[in-house]
């Protein structure tokens, strides 16, 4: 093309002086809006080489060297715009580049090579479809800011962020071709995004995109607690509905709330004394947070194997394995995995019995209750119900009881404990205060169990005769 000052052909020239004095409709269409003299004309909006035009896009178009052509035109309802002298030209579903040559072909009929120039001056609102593993699925409606054509990364957020059964490295953006050549489909490793700052593949999104955010074939264990702490991943300011089952002492349906804590201007999570409180943060509603909801656990429960059930938006179901045992004893902080809307998390029985080891560390845990309920009966200074922290010992009960009673026999206690299977284990435990925790001798206790501490025998037959010879000696004494 040259690059010379575009002149006008004199016949058209004429030709078009005549037309206009006459005002015919065919070529007197809409005139270019023009900007006031004292006011500047908006700055053009930035946006990538692939953005489509379409009805409601507003556009600045230069002819070099031919101002008197030049102005700032409407995309209409049809996909054209109304230009003095070429008419109405279709720019609907081209590119800035592509509506540039479209109408330098036009105007070449009465321009010698002019050489023309197309930018978008204000958007019309881009719509565009999220769908997948994200908080709230749907179409999503927004106009160009100051900061351009909206990118993957605002759009999820707007679609209220990417829950923790997400692939992040497989998101799919399924976009038109340009001038109606079908549609393609390209992937985005927002992974790269969330742990590099590659800025790459928060790409722009245009006018019609549609989003898919796959479901993951297994939890990725490190990415959850970046996702959750991201602008990516769902809030956490809505309670969710789960269902915890198993060994847990209230089992059912259960309503789990983000935990709100306080950030200290030095950022710690727990700040000091005197310290400025610079704001408060969401903690996200995790595993630990659901058993402490549904009472925490039974003595009777397998840490190690927990499964949390997951519902995915294609139907499919993911199962996570969770072994809280390893964050209570190395602190492993990933396995206090994060929940979402509809989980349910299962607490298996342990088909073995607990060690004292593991007894002493679930007993200290955030997923056991502060109390259970223990009942001892019988011989002691303080019969009945007794609340003892969990894994507490038959020792230890009868301590908190008070001790033995006078006449109590001190050798052996009953011991009842109602299985879950509905049978009850009753047996004979001799005491032995010496004695650390012992499934067999010193049982660790669960809530609901009895201990029954009996009378010597001395005891029983000095009570026996009592009652035997109480309403003879009653008899004796009225005659005293």
């Amino acid at each position: 093309m040259d690059w010379k000052k575009a002149q006008p052909n004199p016949l058209m020239m004429a030709t078009l002086l005549g037309l206009t004095a006459i005002a015919t409709p065919a070529i007197a269409q809409t005139a270019p809006t023009r900007p006031a003299p004292a006011a500047a004309s908006p700055a053009p909006v930035r946006v990538d080489e692939g953005y489509l035009l379409g009805s409601g896009d507003r556009v600045k178009i230069d002819i070099f060297g031919v101002p008197e052509y030049s102005g700032e035109y409407q995309v209409m309802s049809d996909g054209s715009i109304n230009l003095p002298l070429a008419g109405g030209v279709v720019v609907q579903g081209l590119t800035m580049r592509q509506a540039s040559d479209t109408l330098a072909r036009r105007y070449s009929e009465y321009l010698t090579r002019p050489v023309i120039t197309v930018s978008l001056l204000t958007a019309r609102p881009i719509q565009v479809a999220v769908s997948g593993e994200v908080a709230r699925p749907g179409t999503y409606t927004t106009t160009l800011g100051d900061v351009g054509i909206p990118t993957l990364s605002r759009m999820v957020q707007m679609a209220g962020g990417i829950k923790q059964s997400a692939d992040l490295k497989q998101v799919e953006i399924v976009r038109r071709r340009p001038g109606g050549g079908g549609t393609q489909t390209f992937k985005v490793d927002l992974a790269k995004l969330l742990r590099g700052g590659d800025l790459g593949q928060d790409v722009q999104l245009r006018d019609g995109d549609s989003v898919y955010v796959p479901a993951a074939a297994a939890l990725n264990f490190d990415q959850s607690s970046e996702l959750a702490n991201s602008s990516l991943g769902a809030s956490f300011d809505r309670p969710i509905s789960i269902i915890v089952a198993g060994e847990v002492n209230r089992p059912g349906p259960q309503t789990v709330r983000g935990e709100t804590i306080a950030v200290s201007d030095t950022g710690a999570t727990t700040p000091a004394p005197g310290a400025t409180t610079a704001a408060q943060r969401l903690r996200a509603p995790t595993v630990t947070r659901a058993l402490q909801q549904a009472g925490g656990i039974t003595q009777r429960a397998n840490i190690r194997d927990i499964e949390v059930r997951r519902t995915v938006a294609n139907g499919a179901e993911q199962t996570i394995k969770v072994n809280l045992m390893s964050l209570l004893r190395e602190g492993d902080g990933k396995q206090d995995i994060i929940l979402q809307e509809g989980d349910r998390v299962i607490v298996p029985l342990a088909t073995a019995s607990i060690t004292p080891e593991d007894a002493a560390i679930m007993g200290r845990g955030v997923i056991s209750p502060e109390l259970i309920t223990v009942n001892v009966v019988g011989q002691v200074e303080k019969p009945g119900a007794v609340q003892v922290p969990p894994y507490t010992t038959m020792n230890q009960a009868l301590l908190a009881a008070g001790g033995f009673a006078r006449g109590a026999r001190k050798s052996s206690v009953e011991f009842i404990r109602l299985q879950p299977n509905g049978a009850v284990d009753r047996r004979r435990v001799d005491i032995d205060f010496s004695r650390g925790i012992d499934q067999a001798k010193n049982p660790p206790l669960q809530a609901g169990d009895t201990i029954v501490v009996g009378k010597t025998g001395l005891q029983s037959v000095a009570e026996g005769i009592g009652s035997f010879l109480g309403p003879a000696l009653g008899i004796f004494g009225i005659f005293r």
